[in-house]
């Protein structure tokens, strides 16, 4: 899943969860509509099938929330892991019937750094390869001496980006890269 289809997602899940507690909300302060504020959330109809279900009413509730946090956990797990696990593959690229040619990603990942470190106004270049193969997504950090002009620095990123492209024979899903200003102190 792609950076914007996670916002979408999270965007999702975050406006439901706003719009089911401004709802019940709304109808504690009495503004929802037919609602009454001293009376029950629940109708009676689900509170005499809540009490007939009983103990097996409460167990269901349990399991159910238990589920979700579970089911919520892995989500958020999957998420923050895929942010930061380096692709450890190996790309392949097939070159029809002549034969294919195999690079291991960090060494891809440690050349990108290597040319983009080449400018003497970067001090340090990081560059993660996550995603599959194919089309992997590229993570980049320059770090830029403090006071060094930045003219032609994102021309210097551009070209590199290229000859990675064209070294590697495949062109990034996602590419994100932030330069910051280092100062020299730790």
């Amino acid at each position: 899943m792609t950076n914007a289809g996670h916002r979408v997602l999270w965007t999702v899940v975050a406006l439901l969860l706003v719009a089911a507690g401004g709802a019940v909300l709304a109808v504690n302060l009495g503004r929802w509509p037919g609602a009454d504020p001293g009376g029950m959330l629940l109708g009676p109809g689900v509170r005499r099938a809540w009490r007939l279900a009983a103990p097996w009413g409460t167990l269901a509730a349990a399991v159910t929330g238990l589920l979700l946090a579970l089911a919520g956990q892995r989500l958020l797990h999957r998420e923050l892991r895929a942010a930061r696990a380096p692709a450890r593959r190996t790309l392949v690229h097939h070159a029809g019937r002549h034969g294919r040619t195999r690079v291991a990603a960090p060494a891809l990942a440690r050349a990108l750094e290597r040319d983009l470190a080449g400018d003497p106004r970067i001090r340090r270049a990081r560059v993660v390869l996550t995603g599959d193969p194919p089309r992997p997504d590229l993570w980049i950090r320059v770090d830029i001496e403090a006071g060094t002009r930045t003219a032609g620095l994102r021309d210097h990123v551009s070209t590199a980006i290229r000859r990675y492209v064209d070294t590697a024979g495949c062109r990034p899903a996602h590419l994100d890269v932030t330069a910051r200003i280092d100062n020299g102190r730790a």
